[in-house]
């Protein structure tokens, strides 16, 4: 397989322009995933230690093997909204006892770990991937329960956390409980529900109803201890599995707990060799354009992500606003499906049909970069058969069953997004660049058919167009589209698994892919009907 030959010249004024703007994308990232790192803060965390405990990360750190990656999973959730950036949860895959496993953890510095709206939906999010890809859960456990003010858009759907994990016990993949401090109310299902439970001495704090509950409710009077507490659970109840006199002694059984699986992945390991690009991936920041309507090549990244810049194009010179072909990533074998020019014609379209249905024919893993402004427009088009030719795409996304895992680039508008496995179509992973921009379709384009409806509405109905309030309203559209399309604001929603470091491209797909490959990597031999 020849590797990719790079044009990119990183003296050029474009290449700087590119890194300059890209730079101050990660620097603003960076400011986020501080404000992440610091959970509740200073005081907050003085006042945890004190109490003999230790921080979300600390244990984090403890729990997973020395030197070990950990791909921490929806980091930005909440971003932007009335809650603390991370929605008081920490969720990622680590490798504990040399096994890949899904970590859920709340964050007791942040409101006491108190679950909103968004760290529920970070919640279900990682369980859902623990689920796809066929990976032990590891629950570390303390919090207040549910963020009482939200709890109208939290009780219902909260339930699903109980019922997911329930299901991954009868899909046989290993769920268990860490017990460092309250669980309450329906938080003690959490435990109740798992595989295992392990729970700390004099801190663990297991009940359906504290103390003041018990007393309103049946006018008893109990401590916490024999309400709830690790030793009662151990001897009384049988909830508790293992008694752990401390923190660290906790994490030790969880990592034993682990080892004792004897878990096995059942997707192939690496068969390339994991050579490293030829390329600089630092040079990756000067690539992508800050503006999406600028057109750039995809195998520029390709040759900084994929082994030894290997990379075998299909159809290289047909649909050539598509990049289609075969490389591994840290020795996994994949299929790239990257968009070059941004617009997808009917030949993108059924270029990216058939290599779909190829990597399936294979069992090979597709990687989709996303930087598209969607299917083209236009009465040749629409006479040419797009909406057929986009539908055989769409199609061959919505029933391939390799993994797929996207990453957006700059641009993912209107049914690209969906075309380039966009969230809705269930990638077993995505993540985005800080520069890019998910939507309808552009802000100024959006603003523009807005303007245009409303001039045609005007007309029809005999009335004077107002150019000044149309101008304002455009205005107001722009700044609208430009807020909800960026990748922070995406993210926070979990729309995506979290805002990455271009620089971190190689790694990220690598640690995903290894994830991936826990379960079955099998692709489908019958598709649905595509219209010709």
């Amino acid at each position: 397989m020849p590797p990719l030959k790079s044009a990119l010249d990183p003296s050029s004024e474009t290449f700087q322009r590119n890194r300059r703007d890209q730079l101050e994308c990660v620097a603003a990232l960076n400011t986020q995933l501080d404000l992440v790192r610091a959970g509740g803060g200073e005081r907050y965390a003085a006042r945890h230690h004190t109490r003999g405990r230790l921080l979300v990360r600390e244990r984090l750190e403890l729990l997973v093997d020395r030197d070990s990656p950990f791909l921490e999973l929806s980091a930005l959730a909440a971003w932007g909204s009335e809650f603390a950036v991370g929605a008081s949860m920490l969720t990622g895959i680590g490798v504990v006892a040399d096994v890949e496993c899904v970590i859920i953890a709340h964050d007791p510095t942040v409101r006491g770990g108190a679950i909103n709206p968004y760290t529920l939906r970070k919640v279900l999010r990682a369980l859902e991937i623990a689920r796809a890809n066929r990976l032990p859960v590891i629950n570390l456990v303390e919090s207040g329960g549910a963020d009482l003010p939200t709890q109208s858009e939290a009780f219902v759907p909260a339930g699903r956390m109980f019922h997911d994990l329930t299901q991954l016990s009868a899909m046989g993949i290993p769920t268990i409980a860490l017990v460092f401090g309250n669980s309450t109310a329906g938080g003690a299902y959490v435990p109740g529900m798992c595989d295992y439970a392990v729970l700390v001495n004099g801190h663990a704090k297991v009940f359906l109803g504290g103390p003041p509950l018990v007393k309103m409710a049946i006018g008893e009077d109990a401590d916490d201890e024999s309400l709830g507490g690790a030793e009662m659970h151990s001897r009384v109840s049988g909830l508790s599995d293992y008694f752990a006199i401390d923190e660290l002694d906790c994490l030790r059984i969880g990592r034993q707990i682990i080892a004792d699986l004897n878990w096995h992945k059942l997707g192939p390991g690496p068969t390339k060799p994991a050579d490293p690009p030829l390329y600089d991936q630092e040079e990756l920041l000067g690539v992508v354009p800050g503006d999406f309507r600028t057109p750039m090549d995809p195998r520029e990244v390709l040759a900084r992500v994929v082994d030894g810049s290997r990379f075998s194009e299909y159809k290289a010179l047909y649909g050539t606003s598509l990049v289609t072909g075969w490389g591994s990533i840290h020795g996994f074998a994949v299929g790239v499906l990257a968009n070059a020019r941004g617009i997808l014609f009917s030949e993108e379209s059924k270029k990216a049909a058939e290599f779909i249905l190829l990597a399936n024919q294979s069992d090979t893993p597709l990687i989709f970069l996303q930087n598209t402004t969607g299917y083209m427009v236009g009465t040749r088009y629409e006479q040419g058969g797009i909406i057929k030719d986009g539908a055989k795409m769409i199609n061959a996304v919505a029933n391939s069953t390799v993994p797929h895992i996207t990453i957006n680039m700059g641009a993912s508008f209107g049914a690209g997004n969906y075309g380039m496995s966009g969230r809705a179509y269930d990638p077993r992973f995505m993540f985005a660049w800080p520069n890019a921009k998910l939507a309808v379709m552009g802000a100024q384009q959006l603003a523009g058919v807005l303007s245009i409806v409303a001039r045609q509405g005007a007309e029809a109905a005999g009335r004077d167009f107002d150019l000044g309030a149309d101008a304002a309203r455009t205005r107001a559209v722009e700044e609208q589209i430009d807020r909800e399309s960026n990748a922070f604001f995406i993210s926070s929603r979990l729309y995506d698994d979290g805002v990455i470091d271009p620089r971190d491209t190689r790694d990220v797909l690598g640690m995903a892919l290894s994830a991936a490959h826990s379960n079955q990597v099998q692709g489908r031999r019958g598709f649905g009907v595509f219209r010709m």
